[in-house]
């Protein structure tokens, strides 16, 4: 019996990394996709094939120009006969006040939130068909709550939230569509200051952030639940369901 599939985007770091991670872990050969971090992307490779041996390949694309997803479909169709899972993790986030919000801003936060994962999807469409498989998009929870200035980000966010509820219905029975919607996991990467961090965890009910393996067992009942499809998994400790203070 063949090894299952995955395709991750946005895997070379972070919550994409450690999610293939945790699939290879699970006997599953991991497709690590990349856009701009190729050498972190092929030393984490690297690593999983030292584990086990021809388990993990680098994909590299620009996923906002839709024209490269037919070169992941051809490679994958090339190696493999089907798509077990796809997790639609890569993503751009960066603060867009409206004042100085540009349009290439806005156009690069739709493609790479919303418009690179429902053209990925409908690319990969067949393989998945062949092995039955699972589609998990990485939501957030400021699709529902918005971020203040990042009003861009939060409408792409809230794009791919309702994309993975009509997939769902229009993919099915032969493909399960989900989501994750991560709450305070990991901090930005341009950084936030200790005082915006102390605000954050005070309106987490658990009191802390919460870790990557958090998601990665989020996405693995996804992956193993078969009567599951059409529901996205609030992972934040809570916050989502904290009344606000005062009148």
């Amino acid at each position: 019996m063949s090894q299952p599939v995955a395709l991750i985007t946005g895997a070379a770091k972070r919550l994409g990394a450690n999610t293939a991670l945790r699939l290879h872990e699970l006997g599953f050969t991991v497709i690590i996709h990349c856009n701009q971090s190729l050498e972190h992307a092929n030393a984490f490779a690297q690593r999983l094939n030292d584990i086990r041996d021809n388990s993990a390949l680098v994909m590299q694309a620009d996923l906002s120009d839709i024209t490269k997803i037919n070169d992941i479909i051809q490679f994958i169709s090339q190696r493999f006969s089907k798509l077990d899972v796809l997790i639609n993790n890569a993503s751009s986030f960066y603060p867009t006040p409206l004042v100085s919000l540009t349009h290439e801003q806005y156009q690069d936060l739709i493609a790479t939130n919303m418009t690179a994962p429902l053209f990925l999807t409908k690319a990969c469409t067949a393989l998945l068909k062949a092995a039955h498989g699972v589609v998990i998009n990485m939501c957030d929870i400021h699709a529902t709550r918005p971020l203040e200035n990042h009003s861009a980000y939060c409408m792409a966010k809230a794009g791919q939230q309702m994309m993975t509820y009509a997939l769902a219905n229009e993919l099915a029975p032969e493909i399960r569509v989900n989501g994750v919607a991560p709450g305070a996991i990991e901090w930005p990467n341009n950084g936030i200051d200790g005082e915006a961090i102390e605000e954050v965890l005070k309106s987490i009910p658990l009191q802390r952030k919460g870790h990557m393996n958090d998601i990665a067992q989020a996405i693995e009942y996804l992956i193993s639940a078969p009567y599951v499809t059409g529901q996205i998994l609030t992972i934040d400790g809570g916050r989502q369901q904290v009344a606000s203070k005062g009148a």
